[in-house]
C-alpha cells in the first residue's frame, strides 16, 4: 500500500470526512418519497446486531424498507451465489476483490458518476473491472496485527519495545511460555481452526507470504500461479502461534476454542486479530494496556515493517435490480455517510471510514498503525485480496493446516497455497 494511502487512511478518523449520496437529492431521506427497498447481504458477522437496529431506524425515519441478512463467517461467497439466484436478489452487496470482480463485474451498477463515489477521500481502493466501471467502493478500512496486553507483557519482564522482529518475538513468547505455570498465563492464545476462527490464519495470517511475493514479482493483478516463495516464514510464526500456546496444536481443528475469552480473561499476552476487536476488548481494557504490533515473520528487513492495513469491505450495487430499488440503496448509502446517526454507527461499527463527513473514530489500533508509519515503517498492504475463489482456497489452506498439526508434512501446506491457487484461478476465469 502506498504510503500516502495509508496516510490518508488513518488520519481520516482524527478528522473528518464522509458524504455521499445517489439517485436523488443528497440526504433526502423523506417519508413521502419513499420508493424502493434495500437488501443488504452483510459480510461482517460482527456488525449484525447493529446493523438490524439501524435498519429499523432507517425506515421509521423513511419509510423505507431495509432488509440486513448477514453471512455465516467463511460463507460469503457461497451465500451470495445462492442469493442472487432469488427472485429478490441482495441490492447492496460486497465485491472485495478483483477476484469477486470478475465473477459479479456483470451485476455490478456503475458507481463512477454517483455522489457517493464523488465524496470519497480515497479512490485507491476502488475496484474496477476492464472497462474502467466502478464496481465496488470502499466503506471502511481496517488494520491487523497481533494484540498485545500491555500488563501482562510487563508482569512477564518485557515491554513491546523490546520485539522488533520475528527473532526477538520469539525469544519473549518462548520465555513466557515456559514460564506459564509461574506466570498464571501462556503468550498466545488459541488458534483455532474452525469457521469462526480459521480466517485469522488462512486468510490474515496468509497474507504475510502473499505481501511479500507480490512485492518482490510487482504484480499489478491476480497472478495465475504463485511461488510461494514465503512459506517457510509462514510456518515460522504458524509453528510460533501452535507451540507457544496453552493449547495442544492437534486439537485445534476440532473447534470449540475461544481466542478472544482467552485474551479478555487474562490468559495470553499475544491474539492475532484487528481494529474490529477494539469494541469488545476496551470493555474489559483501557488504551493504554492494549498495543497492536506487527506479525513478524523473519523476513529480511522486517523490522522497519508496519501493520497489515486495507479493506476487503467494498459496497457493491446490483445493477439487475428495478430502478426504484437502486435508488433506494444508494440513497441508503448516502444516509450511512452523511447523516449523524449514519456516520456515527459506521466509525463505532466498521472502524476507518473514507468519507468527506467521516464521525471520529477512537480505535486505539488505528493510532498504533499511524504511529508506525509516522515512524518511518511501511504498511503491508491486503494481498489476499488478489485471491480467486477465496473461499474454497482458504478451505484448502485450513485442510492442509490441519493435516501439518495433526503430524503431517509441510509439504502439504505449500502444495494448499501453490496449486491450490492455481487450480482456483483456473476455475474463475474458465
Amino acid at each position: 500500500m502506498k504510503k500516502k494511502l495509508v496516510s490518508v487512511m488513518l488520519c481520516a478518523a482524527m478528522t473528518a470526512g464522509l458524504v455521499a449520496g445517489c439517485g436523488g437529492k443528497a440526504g433526502d431521506t423523506s417519508k413521502g418519497d419513499a420508493k424502493g427497498s434495500v437488501y443488504w447481504l452483510n459480510f461482517k458477522p460482527e456488525a449484525d446486531e447493529g446493523l438490524q437496529t439501524l435498519a429499523k431506524e432507517y425506515t421509521e425515519e423513511t419509510g423505507v424498507d431495509v432488509k440486513v441478512v448477514t453471512a455465516a463467517s467463511g460463507t460469503y461467497s457461497s451465500t451470495l451465489t445462492a442469493e442472487m439466484a432469488k427472485s429478490e436478489a441482495p441490492t447492496l452487496f460486497v465485491v472485495g476483490n478483483q477476484g469477486g470482480v470478475a465473477t459479479w463485474k456483470d451485476y455490478c451498477y456503475d458507481l463512477k458518476d454517483t455522489a457517493v463515489y464523488k465524496e470519497l477521500t480515497t479512490d485507491d481502493f476502488t475496484l474496477y473491472d476492464e472497462s474502467g466501471k466502478a464496481c465496488s467502493i470502499g466503506y471502511c478500512y481496517e488494520t491487523f496485527g497481533i494484540i498485545v496486553n500491555k500488563t501482562l507483557l510487563d508482569k512477564a519482564g518485557y515491554k513491546t519495545e523490546d520485539i522488533k522482529d520475528f527473532a526477538s518475538l520469539k525469544k519473549v513468547a518462548d520465555d513466557i511460555h515456559a514460564r506459564a505455570g509461574e506466570l498464571g498465563f501462556d503468550a498466545f492464545t488459541s488458534s483455532g481452526m474452525d469457521d469462526s476462527s480459521s480466517w485469522r490464519f488462512s486468510g490474515h495470517l496468509a497474507n504475510l507470504p502473499l505481501y511479500y511475493e507480490e512485492q518482490a514479482d510487482k504484480w499489478t493483478g491476480c497472478p495465475a500461479e504463485i511461488k510461494g516463495t514465503y512459506l517457510d516464514n509462514y510456518k515460522n510464526i504458524w509453528d510460533l502461534y501452535t507451540t507457544d500456546s496453552a493449547v495442544d496444536k492437534t486439537t485445534l481443528a476440532t473447534g470449540g476454542y475461544d481466542a478472544e475469552g482467552e485474551f479478555l480473561n487474562g490468559q495470553a499476552v499475544f491474539y492475532q486479530n484487528g481494529s474490529w476487536e477494539y469494541e469488545n476488548l476496551s470493555k474489559k481494557y483501557g488504551d493504554d494496556e492494549l498495543q497492536m504490533i506487527p506479525i513478524y515473520t523473519g523476513v529480511d528487513g522486517e523490522e522497519n515493517q508496519g501493520l497489515c492495513s486495507g479493506t476487503e469491505n467494498c459496497w457493491a450495487v446490483n445493477a439487475k435490480a428495478s430502478e426504484e430499488d437502486i435508488k433506494a440503496t444508494l440513497d441508503f448509502m448516502n444516509w450511512l455517510v452523511t447523516s449523524e446517526k449514519g456516520t456515527a454507527f459506521m466509525a463505532d461499527k466498521f472502524g476507518e471510514i473514507p468519507y468527506k463527513k467521516a464521525a471520529e473514530n477512537k480505535n486505539v489500533f488505528f493510532r498504533d498503525a499511524k504511529a508506525l508509519m509516522e515512524a518511518g515503517k511501511y504498511s503491508v498492504d491486503w494481498a489476499f485480496n488478489y485471491t480467486p475463489n477465496v473461499d474454497e482456497w482458504r478451505a484448502g489452506v485450513v485442510a492442509a493446516l490441519n493435516n501439518y498439526d495433526a503430524g503431517g508434512s509441510w509439504d502439504d501446506v505449500v502444495t494448499a497455497f501453490v496449486d491450490g491457487w492455481a487450480t482456483q484461478y483456473k476455475a474463475a476465469n474458465e
